[in-house]
């Protein structure tokens, strides 16, 4: 007699599967009642003959606000007093916007300045190239 084939479905490192499902399967894996960070799902599939398989899936979960932090990099090295700022928004709804808190200052790119300056000497290039005083 030929066995059912199965798919289980574990997290982290507990031993005891939380969902078994016969193939194929597709279902809503809510991680809302999940801690934030780091979870590994492992799927064990079993054959019909009994040979298994398994695949392990390594994510991360972020149910709670979104943090940002300027000013402080990871692994940095860092030296005497900086200025760091933190923020820190999630999704969830209000009646009432607050626009304050609600965006992250963040500094101009590089780039851009690197561009501004760039057009400016154009500008300024293009000038002295055709600019002719008016005589009298």
């Amino acid at each position: 007699m030929a066995e059912e084939r199965s798919i289980k479905l574990f997290l982290d490192e507990d031993p005891k599967p939380f969902a078994e499902f016969a193939p194929p399967v597709k279902f809503l894996f809510d991680t809302t009642k999940l801690p934030d960070g780091p979870h590994v799902l492992r799927i064990v599939a079993r054959s019909t003959n009994g040979v298994e398989g398994v695949r392990t899936i390594p994510f991360e979960v972020r149910n709670g606000p979104s943090i940002t932090v300027l000013g402080l990099k990871p692994d940095e090295v860092v030296e005497d007093r900086i200025p760091i700022t933190i923020n820190a928004y999630g999704s969830e709804r209000n009646d009432v916007f607050m626009i304050t808190g609600s965006e992250t200052p963040k500094a101009v790119p590089a780039w851009v300045w690197a561009l501004l300056i760039a057009f400016i000497g154009f500008a300024a290039f293009y000038f002295t190239l055709y600019w002719e005083p008016l005589g009298p």
